[in-house]
């Protein structure tokens, strides 16, 4: 099942009152595993660089100056995100902001039910809190000492691994077969094992086989082996 799980950032908290994005990242997994390909763009946001939003993911005015503007990379990120379920923390937040710059390019909007909040699911499992992205990094052991301000990729690739322990860790996805392969994880990545076309024959030879037998029958009615050979 492929997935992709996504993260933005903004000038601002609501596009209706003019702000845009500014930076957006995604990651595609595939049966919960990434798949190494990304989409990462900065964006010219058209507008000014509050102060408060600068504070949050240090992106400038003058950085973005010379970043795409959403439209130029409209049809690109489109692509990527296909009809794939979307995975984001406080999904309805990122997600009102892609609409918004989806609909200025007179593209189809993302429906809802495309959605899974990662925010939701952890509210549920752990309903005392709390629930940040550095919250839940702390509480399944995953390292994010390299974020000192938020970044759209980055979190994305960190919201991956906590969607992953969110859903009940590597173990849901640990022996998937299909058409007679089977897929295993091994260090954390998918592996393909191909059946042997052939079995591998058994390590005692048949002049083995008879010498153990022989001795066999020389300790006797009642030698525990005989329990297990079927050949005495």
């Amino acid at each position: 099942m492929r997935e992709i799980v996504f993260d933005t950032e903004t000038t601002g908290l609501d596009p209706y009152q003019g702000h845009r994005l500014v930076e957006i990242g995604c990651i595609e997994m595939d049966n919960r595993f990434p798949t190494g390909r990304v989409f990462h763009k900065y964006l010219n946001p058209e507008r000014d660089m509050p102060a408060e939003a600068f504070a949050v993911h240090g992106l400038s005015v003058e950085f973005l100056r010379d970043k795409p503007f959403f439209a130029e990379i409209c049809e690109e990120l489109v692509e990527f995100i296909g009809d794939a379920p979307l995975v984001a923390h406080n999904a309805n937040f990122d997600l009102g902001f892609l609409n918004a710059e989806l609909e200025r390019c007179g593209r189809m909007l993302v429906g809802r039910e495309r959605l899974v909040d990662t925010l939701l699911l952890a509210r549920r499992r752990h309903p005392a809190g709390p629930n940040g992205l550095d919250h839940l990094c702390a509480r399944y052991g995953i390292d994010n000492s390299h974020r000192t301000k938020h970044g759209a990729l980055l979190d994305a690739e960190l919201l991956a691994e906590v969607y992953i322990e969110l859903i009940g860790g590597r173990q849901t996805s640990l022996i998937l077969v299909e058409a007679g392969r089977t897929t295993v994880a091994v260090g954390g990545k998918a592996a393909i094992v191909m059946p042997r076309p052939t079995p591998l024959p058994p390590r005692p030879s048949d002049a083995e086989l008879e010498a153990h037998a022989a001795f066999i029958a020389t300790l006797g009615e009642k030698a525990i082996w005989r329990e297990y050979d079927a050949r005495t």
